[in-house]
């Protein structure tokens, strides 16, 4: 029997969906804006499918992003705003996503640049989380900004990579994925997040080799689209794949599991569905489901 922490999934695609509005390039922030308490249902969903880990809404409240739509000057009120609607939900990750834009290791601002816009957010959030998880990071250059902005304020720091979605032992800059590891040695956990499942049984392998806690939550989309790479993209650009539902989804979990994995959840397109069966699936396998 193994100890297993549970994520939640998707937070962005599943309030999307459950709102009815056309994708906007602030995605869930713009949700959580229209539909006030949308974030906590989605939240509260998420628990009740077994999840012990909820990650807060704020993985796109960058300066960066807000810029140009009217909201530049309510930064921290959206920060704020998703904490309060993930308040009594148990253990909180603050959630921390990449500058500029997800996938786009070569536009992502220098080590100098980057490190106070990564400590503003994490000064703001620490107060209010158990951990920090840093998300969908695609280069070494990220993760070391990131990583020393959020392991400052003293919380623990879960640090979360994104590979390449055919070659799951490279991030997707190129680099190694065996290179961040030792830059991974001022965190508490490492993952691989929002790549194909696919990808990420090869990257369960490399993270073995290492000596933190790992594990994974993948993304459901059928690819990255070119047009997703442009600048402000919205989610419309992505199409979810057809042949990952919950049962399939809980299989590659339990791949990772069987790698080694004890911290598994979804990503984009894996909701409270997936969630509950996974967490059916791991109990069943003979495993608990604990908190960190």
């Amino acid at each position: 029997m193994t100890d297993i922490i549970l994520l939640d999934g998707s937070m962005g695609q599943e309030l999307v969906r459950r709102a009815g509005d056309s994708p906007t390039p602030l995605w869930s922030t713009q949700v959580m804006i229209d539909h006030p308490g949308m974030v906590a249902s989605v939240h509260a969903d998420y628990r009740k499918a077994g999840a012990t880990v909820h990650t807060t809404n704020t993985y796109t409240i960058h300066h960066d992003r807000l810029e140009g739509t009217g909201l530049e000057g309510q930064f921290l009120e959206l920060h704020m705003a998703a904490l309060k609607e993930a308040e009594g939900m148990g253990v909180l990750a603050g959630s921390i996503g990449p500058l500029i834009a997800s996938f786009r290791p070569d536009i992502h601002p220098p080590y100098e640049t980057a490190l106070p816009l990564y400590a503003e957010i994490a000064s703001i959030i620490a107060p209010h989380v158990d951990l920090i998880l840093c998300e969908t990071v695609a280069s070494i250059d990220h993760a070391k900004a990131v990583l020393d902005a959020a392991t400052a304020t003293g919380k623990p720091v879960w640090l979360s990579l994104t590979v390449d979605d055919v070659d799951g032992t490279r991030l997707r800059s190129g680099e190694l994925l065996t290179d961040v590891l030792p830059i991974a040695q001022k965190a508490t956990a490492i993952l691989i997040n929002c790549a194909l499942p696919e990808a990420i049984t090869a990257s369960m392998d490399v993270l073995a080799k290492g000596n933190l806690p790992f594990g994974a939550y993948a993304n459901g989309f059928t690819k990255i689209t070119d047009a997703f790479l442009e600048d402000k993209p919205t989610v419309d650009a992505l199409s979810a794949r057809q042949d990952l539902g919950p049962d399939a989804y809980a299989a590659f979990a339990m791949k990772w599991i069987d790698q080694g994995a004890t911290i598994v959840g979804g990503c984009c397109e894996v909701g409270p569905a997936h969630i509950a069966r996974m967490a059916e699936t791991i109990t069943s396998a003979g495993h608990r489901i604990v908190a960190p």
